[in-house]
């Protein structure tokens, strides 16, 4: 087979034809570093573990022959956000703080992976210590689109999200605290689940804000993401802060379609201040669910308006008090950007950062009054589409400039604040033939709920097959 005619399926298609011993582990990952290496110019991978990954094949492929399947993901290519854990190998967290860091134990969801037969291939660039939107990267590069090359790619897990859109790795893990998962499947032309807080184990990942940060899967589609999370999922001692529930099986409920399912749109908020391509898209993607059974239905979540300001204001004190000492010792090793967040994040009060919690639950409260209304909330991802490379300011209303991280946690903010699950899903382009994400908001543990709207969604649209140009013109 051609490279194209081997990393083109989805991961779910591709795990069922090496279970059946018609295409091999070691023909996989020869074609996705060869691919790796096809889209270097996007700073996508910091690592790529190929003598690693090939050994590692050629033993998935010795085990298929001989009649056994370690589990769901055996032989396929994944790719990790590089704050995740490999023993062994470097974990960078996209900063020269942590150049040599060489972890002794993988991270409870590396683990996972290996247990289900995964096949790392490599670490994916990020902004650095996920502190930021565009994974623009002063010390490995910046990571570009694959859309275009001269736009951003969203972040902080922008590597992860280039990776699965130029078909590298058939599936990777990226860490969401604001929306870092969310942003760069929007703006890649993938789907990415942000989990309930707690549902997915953070041991030994490197930690950006405490009380949001989780890992989730980045994927073609929801199905292969349903396929991930369910090998991620479950409790872990290990972690203080993981959830006391076992795993499921979120495969079970994609065909059931989301005929009778009442999706909410929060008024004032959800289609508002947003790009007009991007409203259109939404609109789309409602309209299409709402011709598949979907009923929309109107909700309020009356103090919605603080979102933004308590967001920036957890995402500042916790990171910063994670770094105090670093940053005293060794402030030089941040980049610019960076290392100016983490210090305005010591000059917070306490009596701020305590009124943001408060508004966290008050917020929380009202949005699961809403969600009683509702069996998930939509609205778009992000209110605009890929911006150019290098950006700090975005303009949403003609004319107007406001600042990136703001904007770009617009919608995002929402999930992360208040611990819920969220999935950003592609629903359309914008005129530059830039990728549009939906987002979907669950209930607490209701991810199933969230990967069956956007398999049926995906069902009845093409958006999530389209190849990015850089990939389609190699």
């Amino acid at each position: 087979m051609s490279d194209d005619e081997l990393l083109d399926r989805s991961l779910t298609e591709t795990a069922a034809l090496v279970a059946d011993r018609r295409v091999s582990p070691v023909e996989l990952v020869e074609a996705a570093l060869r691919r790796i290496e096809s889209i270097e110019q996007t700073n996508a991978y910091i690592s790529v573990f190929a003598d690693d990954a090939l050994a590692v094949a050629r033993a998935s492929e010795t085990m298929i022959a001989a009649g056994h399947r370690l589990g769901p993901l055996h032989g396929v290519p994944i790719a990790l956000k590089d704050n995740i854990s490999v023993r062994g190998r470097r974990t960078t967290a996209g900063s020269k703080v942590l150049a040599d860091h060489h972890p002794e134990a993988d991270a409870t969801v590396t683990e996972r992976l290996r247990s289900a037969g995964a096949i790392i291939i490599g670490k994916t660039n990020l902004h650095e210590f996920a502190w930021g939107g565009t994974s623009a990267n002063p010390h490995y590069g910046f990571v570009t689109n694959p859309w275009d090359t001269s736009r951003m790619p969203g972040g902080s897990s922008g590597g992860s999200g280039v990776a699965v859109a130029t078909r590298s790795c058939f599936g990777a893990l990226g860490t969401d605290t604001g929306g870092s998962i969310r942003l760069p499947s929007a703006l890649n032309g993938v789907t990415g689940l942000r989990p309930t807080i707690g549902r997915v184990s953070n041991a030994g990942v490197v930690p950006l804000a405490w009380s949001m940060d989780t890992v989730g899967p980045m994927a073609r589609t929801a199905a292969d993401c349903a396929v991930m999370f369910g090998v991620l999922a479950g409790h872990d001692p290990a972690d203080a802060g993981s959830a006391d529930r076992s795993g499921e099986d979120y495969t079970r409920d994609l065909d059931l379609g989301v005929d009778g399912l009442r999706i909410g749109l929060i008024e004032g908020y959800s289609l508002h201040h947003v790009q007009a391509p991007v409203e259109k898209a939404v609109r789309g993607a409602l309209s299409r669910l709402d011709d598949a059974g979907a009923r929309v239905v109107d909700v309020v979540v009356d103090d919605i308006e603080g979102n933004i300001s308590a967001q920036l204001t957890v995402e500042a004190a916790e990171p910063s008090t994670y770094h105090q000492r670093w940053l005293r010792e060794r402030p030089d090793d941040y980049g610019d950007d960076v290392r100016l967040l983490l210090e305005a994040g010591e000059l917070l009060l306490a009596t701020q950062y305590l009124q943001a919690q408060r508004y966290r639950a008050l917020l929380r409260r009202q949005t699961l009054a809403a969600l009683a209304r509702a069996d998930v909330l939509a609205c778009p991802t992000l209110p605009f589409t890929a911006t150019a490379l290098g950006e700090v300011e975005v303009e949403i209303d003609e004319g107007v400039r406001e600042d990136m991280l703001s904007a770009i946690m617009q919608f995002t903010g929402l999930p992360s604040l208040t611990g819920l699950p969220a999935i950003s899903v592609p629903c359309g382009f914008d005129d530059a033939g830039l990728p549009i994400g939906v987002q979907l908001i669950g209930k607490p543990f209701a991810e199933a709920t969230l990967l069956r709207v956007a398999a049926a969604f995906q069902r009845c649209t093409d958006f999530h097959t389209r190849v990015p140009p850089l990939v389609a013109s190699a």
